[in-house]
């Protein structure tokens, strides 16, 4: 079996390197209750998505190399707004990360539910400049009758050349047998896109994920 080559290693850990520091400078860009809140850019964006206790404040704090730059609410749910962040060296924006509303959790009314169910589904389909998805789950509860929906929704969306990943966080709660299982699991149901073991607290998968971010928003854009 052959193995890479130095030169190929090292160019790869460059790309990893640039990606990572990329991400470090995301900043706080605007806030938006509704859709038509939402400015108008070219730039593309990426779009977190996942139940409310699926750790993807977290996720993106871990990503940015921020503590506090996705708010946490220790009340899942609590939190229905859109955030954005922006990227770009020199505070020149080249891409933008939205963090999209934790859903699913039982204390939220089902009227919020119900609206915020049809606010995701309208971003997801109708967001001109919305270049990839990431959507967060937890291993031990497995994809969700919710996150289903959102994958129906977004199915046709990835055919036709939306990016799409599956996370799977908190992957430092299962052993070998258990995180293999689930990954497989979650490439089978990722509907042609991509799926990965993530954990905050050991930092597992950090490098390929913010790899993966980079090349999706810059595709004609070789790393350095």
């Amino acid at each position: 079996m052959a193995h890479p080559s130095p030169v190929v290693d090292a160019a790869h850990a460059d790309r990893v390197k640039q990606a990572v520091g990329w991400l470090h400078t995301a900043r706080f860009l605007t806030t938006a209750a509704q859709l038509h809140h939402l400015p108008a850019y070219q730039q593309p964006e990426i779009a977190f998505v996942g139940r409310s206790n699926a750790g993807k404040s977290t996720c993106i704090n871990v990503l940015t190399q921020q503590r506090q730059l996705a708010y946490a609410s220790k009340t899942p749910g609590r939190t229905q707004h859109i955030n954005l962040f922006a990227l770009g060296r020199q505070n020149q924006t080249d891409a933008v990360l939205a963090d999209l509303p934790g859903y699913g959790y039982a204390a939220v009314p089902k009227a919020d539910k119900v609206r915020w169910q049809r606010v995701m589904a309208n971003y997801l389909m109708t967001r001109d400049n919305l270049k990839g998805v990431v959507l967060l789950c937890d291993p031990r509860l497995g994809v969700t009758e919710l996150d289903e929906i959102l994958l129906e929704v977004i199915r046709p969306k990835v055919e036709e050349g939306l990016k799409f990943m599956m996370l799977l966080t908190k992957a430092d709660k299962l052993n070998r047998t258990e995180a293999d299982k689930a990954l497989s699991i979650a490439k089978l149901q990722s509907g042609g896109g991509e799926a990965h073991l993530f954990s905050s607290l050991k930092k597992q998968g950090v490098d390929n994920v913010s790899l993966k971010l980079w090349e999706w928003t810059h595709p004609e854009t070789p790393a350095t």
